[in-house]
């Protein structure tokens, strides 16, 4: 990163190192705009340096001030722009590196953990759901799926043979239907590319784009149609096109059913969730019987339902004699293992052979007379007649020009004529006579052209003519050349070993020169645990980002602490984890520390680092390895507290007498108080036998004398708090008499030693009770407690009904009801003339009352009689009172209190 003055523009106003040197040390160098005329001119328009390639420009305050002040502000101002884009390296250094372990640690499977490892079991469950539901929860046939399963979450494990790089979950990637193996998309195509522009070169091939080349697998070579080279993403069973990343499922899976057809076909669809590897065997019930067809149909698995029931076959073997002895079995019977004499063909020769194999042919030659009488068959041991003899019939010269009939014991004469056959050269013809067996070479000399075509020369036609030329051209390989004598053109593959550095880092490519991409390293390397005993093989080149597998044999490393034997724990890399067995070190007082080993403690360091500047990144603290004493004793002591009130158990290390907080407790000398201190040591008396008895230490009472006073007694006991009883109460005791009208003065013992009879005396007054009987007279009695006697003596008057009659009797017999008074006849006559005045006097009024109504009535029919209505005439009728009306009331008046009375 160069500093700001040595960036920009590529004018004359660019800045050289000794201005970055004057920078540093504020003296000897200028701007640019200082040096000459052209830099003043561009300082006097605002920028440093002049042109449009400069991008230095002066503070408005440099321009102002004078040329010192300008040259600080300049400085400072380059100084404030390199600090700020050193800010924003540093920013995205430090995102670049976080992005970088993101991309370390984020692979095709969740982080090994415990609840990565319940997830990925959860998804492998939901996957194989629908097939364990057909098998009644038989997995046995999954195993090769879950291993493929496995490796798409196991981090590092599903790698790209192709860039050697992890196949992530969010990537797009392609899956081979031959070996399952899965690939980056990207690195697919580019493979099949490369792999069809190799195969269909011209350097290699004269059809260049006219034949379909097919591209292999990298890692199984199978091979693939041009029109089948990727170039989309979908998912394993190839439904989905770019299926989402769903972290509850197997990473490019879209989790639907797999539903692909089963290898072999048997007609069913694979019933997993879309997954990948190579689907499981088809797991659907049929009714099938065995190879012989001899058994009843059985139902059994549809892939395995090719079932023998071990019963002799039966079939008839091929010989025709024997019938098949092996068990039930698929496809067709073995050969007859079944030994017997059979003839050869030629019926000559007898041998015990192979039943299977009835036909065969001994050594002997035929033998027999031919049709001519003059030659014998030469054929080997045959069958069916020999034929005629192949001297017979028309022949041929051996130059086959002239034909000739003769007898089979006469040979073919030549017939003088040229052979005129080709010969070998295939260009000239032999020119001999004709004659029995090979013509000669070709001797001709002829005008010959070397291979290449670069020279000629006249020689004999059969030698070949090779010039010392070396080919020129570059081979296949596109690097070395051919280099080959009179090399035709048509260059062989280059016979170089390739030895570039394959993909892994650590071998280099064994196979021949070539163009394109090496192919994948084809070895496997060990990755290995802490102690050796757990491998997994990963490719070549993987095993420097790949985890280590997880080891289950136990750490045998020695404990580093006191304890002879460390705890159980599995083989790991790094140092072993803190001890957690008890420590168990004798302690001072005897106990043994039961807290965990604290041999090996990490302790945090701080202050030790001070920072160089406020750019630099505070560091993380420190910590180091060391021992930590043992902590005090927690062992439960029971101590009994200073007052003696309770036994707690207490840590060992601080087991000494305690104040519980309670109070003391202990009886005053008072004998009628505790002590209210807080809990504290009490010194016993030796006189004293009574534990429970207060000390010297223990609170005085200073309180009043607080015990029960006699019933009734309302005073204090004029002692303080005293042991015993309280002396008699001598106070008077001010107190109203029975019928609180006066007010007693009673000496207190007096009153609260006298039983109910003497009370009763004390308390009254000797006057007469001023309260009232219930029948409104005043009580007889002297003052007395409780309600009033009943029987009253006072002599009231009795009256009849009417009031007329009256007498004096006793008021406790009237209220008993014994005493009552009648009237007599002069009463009643009374009452029965009153009551006639009352029914005239109703009568009366109720014929005033008609005479009333018929008066309104006749009034309201002359007011409808008039003949205009808006004049209305306003009878007024005027009804005369009757003398009943007029002098009742004074008549009335007299009679009723007349009957009042009497009443």
């Amino acid at each position: 990163m160069e500093p700001q003055w040595r960036q920009g523009g590529r004018g004359r106003g660019r800045a050289r190192p000794g201005d970055e040197l004057a920078a540093r040390s504020g003296t000897a160098a200028r701007p640019p705009a200082a040096r000459g005329r052209g830099g003043a001119r561009a300082a006097a328009a605002g920028t440093i340096g002049g042109g449009a390639g400069g991008e230095y420009r002066v503070l408005p305050s440099a321009r102002a001030a004078g040329p010192r002040d300008g040259e600080l502000a300049y400085f400072l101002s380059i100084e404030l722009s390199s600090q700020k884009k050193f800010d924003e390296i540093k920013k995205a250094n430090q995102a670049a590196a976080k992005k970088l372990v993101e991309d370390q640690l984020s692979s095709s499977s969740e982080d090994d953990d415990e609840d990565a490892e319940v997830k990925q079991g959860k998804i492998l469950d939901k996957t194989f759901t629908i097939y364990t539901s057909q098998t009644d929860g038989d997995a046995s046939e999954l195993e090769r799926t879950r291993q493929y399963m496995n490796e798409a979450f196991q981090s590092g494990a599903m790698t790209c043979l192709i860039c050697i790089a992890s196949v992530k979950r969010n990537q797009a990637v392609w899956s081979c239907c031959g070996c399952f193996c899965i690939f980056h998309l990207v690195c697919i195509q580019k493979w099949a590319k490369d792999s069809l522009f190799l195969v269909s070169s011209p350097l290699t091939d004269d059809d260049f784009g006219k034949k379909d080349y097919p591209w292999p697998c990298p890692k199984c070579r199978f091979e693939y149609k041009r029109s089948e080279t990727p170039s989309r993403y979908y998912c394993y069973c190839g439904k989905v096109e770019n299926p989402t990343v769903d972290p509850w499922l197997v990473p490019h899976s879209c989790g639907q059913i797999c539903e692909r057809e089963f290898k072999p076909s048997c007609g069913h669809k694979c019933l997993l969730l879309c997954h990948p590897g190579p689907c499981p065997p088809c797991p659907k019930m049929v009714t099938t019987t065995c190879h012989c067809k001899k058994a009843k149909p059985v139902p059994r698995r549809c892939s395995a339902k090719e079932w023998s029931c071990r019963l002799p076959c039966g079939r008839t073997l091929l010989c025709g004699q024997h019938a098949c002895e092996n068990p039930c079995h698929a496809g067709d019977c073995q050969p007859c293992p079944r030994v017997s004499k059979q003839r050869c063909i030629c019926g000559r020769q007898t041998a015990e052979r192979l039943c299977a194999s009835p036909q065969w042919q001994c050594d002997q030659v035929c033998g027999k007379c031919l049709p001519c009488g003059n030659h014998t068959c030469e054929q080997v041991c045959h069958a069916g007649p020999c034929g005629d003899c192949p001297r017979s019939g028309k022949r041929s010269c051996p130059c086959g020009k002239t034909k000739f009939t003769l007898p089979c014991t006469v040979d073919v004469p030549t017939c003088g004529d040229s052979c005129d056959k080709v010969l070998e050269c295939g260009i000239h013809k032999c020119s001999q006579r004709c004659h029995r067996g090979p013509c000669e070479i070709c001797r001709q000399e002829v005008e010959k052209q070397c291979r290449c075509g670069k020279h000629t020369k006249r020689m004999p036609c059969h030698k070949p003519y090779l010039c010392e030329t070396k080919c020129t051209k570059i081979r296949d390989c596109q690097k070395h050349q051919c280099r080959r004598k009179c090399c035709s053109g048509n260059c062989p593959p280059c016979d170089q070993v390739c030895g570039r550095t394959l993909g892994c880092r650590n071998h280099k490519c064994p196979s021949g020169c070539h163009r394109g991409s090496c192919n994948p390293c084809p070895e496997t390397v060990g990755v290995k645990c802490n102690c050796g005993k757990t491998v997994i093989k990963v490719p070549c080149g993987r095993e420097r980002t790949i985890k280590p597998p997880k080891c289950k044999q136990l750490c045998s490393r020695p404990p580093t602490c006191h304890h002879s034997t460390q705890e159980k724990h599995y083989c790991h890399f790094g140092r072993c984890p803190p001890c957690r067995q008890p420590c168990q070190k004798t302690l001072t007082c005897g106990h043994l520390c039961p807290v965990s080993c604290h041999d090996e403690a990490l302790v945090k360091q701080t202050g030790l680092h001070q920072s160089a500047g406020p750019w630099e990144q505070p560091s993380e603290p420190a910590f180091i390895q060391t021992a930590l004493p043992c902590p005090p004793c927690q062992v439960p002591i029971p101590v009994e507290c200073l007052g003696q009130h309770e036994v707690s158990p207490l840590p060992c290390h601080s087991a000494n007498p305690y104040s519980c907080k309670r109070f003391c407790g202990r009886l005053l000398d008072c004998q009628n108080h505790t002590c209210m201190k807080e809990c504290h040591h009490v010194t016993k008396s030796s006189s004293s036998a009574d534990g429970n008895k207060a000390g010297p230490e223990c609170s005085q009472c200073e309180e009043e004398c607080t015990k029960p006073r006699p019933d009734g007694c309302p005073h204090r006991c004029a002692l303080p708090c005293h042991p015993g009883d309280c002396p008699s109460c001598l106070q008077m005791v001010k107190i109203k008499c029975h019928c609180k009208l006066s007010v007693l003065y009673i000496e207190c013992l007096k009153l609260t030693h006298a039983d109910l009879k003497e009370k009763e005396l004390l308390i009254s007054c000797r006057n007469q009770c001023p309260k009232e009987l219930p029948c409104g007279h005043r009580c007889k009695e002297i003052c007395h407690s409780g309600n009033c006697p009943l029987n009253c003596s006072q002599k009231v008057k009795l009256r009849c009904l009417c009031k007329r009659l009256k007498k004096e009797v006793q008021c406790s017999k009237i209220q008993e009801g014994q005493a009552s008074l009648e009237c007599d006849a002069l009463c009643k006559e009374m009452k029965r003339k009153a009551y006639e005045i009352k029914e005239a006097e109703a009568k009366a009024a109720l014929e005033e009352e008609k005479r009333r109504q018929q008066a309104e009535l006749e009034a309201f029919e002359n007011r409808l009689k008039g003949r205009r209505k808006n004049k209305r005439r306003k009878d007024e009728v005027e009804v005369e009172q009757s003398s009943w009306q007029k002098y009742k009331n004074f008549i009335m008046l007299p009679v009723f209190g007349v009957a009042v009375v009497m009443v």
